[in-house]
């Protein structure tokens, strides 16, 4: 299955490409889902993020691994996909596309997945609540006045 959200920033995409830190990391994660973050090497061609997700009764590790990133005139983007995954998926692809735009940016998240055990349809609106919650967390992040860590 697939998601695509598209978010209207402020920032050039250089300067969202900047702000795409361990903070942002942080701050993009769902509140009714408690995760760990146990490790952020950055967006680069070989790091790694790894997670830690907390079901209440029992936790499950969430590893991804940054496989291609590229810069353009026009675009920055990179792409996790998933080494180790919750029992509930078996694949995992997210394409985190920054473009650039005449004033700011739009940062555009493209994921593909697919569910263990039939339970792709019932993820998927799921996923698209917790991406859908992004938008106003980048919108703030990447106010105009907002400080670039």
């Amino acid at each position: 299955m697939e998601i695509q959200i598209q978010t209207p920033v402020m920032q050039s995409y250089e300067q969202v490409w900047q702000g795409f830190t361990r903070e942002l990391f942080l701050a993009l994660a769902p509140p009714l889902t408690p995760i760990h973050l146990l490790r952020f090497d950055g967006c680069k061609k070989g790091d790694e993020v790894h997670l830690e997700i907390d079901f209440g009764v029992f936790s499950q590790l969430w590893c991804s691994k940054i496989v291609e990133q590229t810069t353009t005139n026009d675009e920055i983007y990179f792409i996790d996909e998933g080494i180790q995954l919750p029992f509930f998926l078996s694949k995992w692809k997210h394409k985190h596309r920054i473009v650039k735009q005449a004033t700011g940016a739009l940062i555009i998240d493209e994921i593909e997945f697919e569910g263990k055990f039939f339970t792709s349809a019932f993820i998927y609106p799921v996923l698209l609540l917790q991406f859908m919650y992004r938008q106003p967390v980048y919108q703030k992040w990447f106010e105009e006045e907002y400080p670039i860590y």
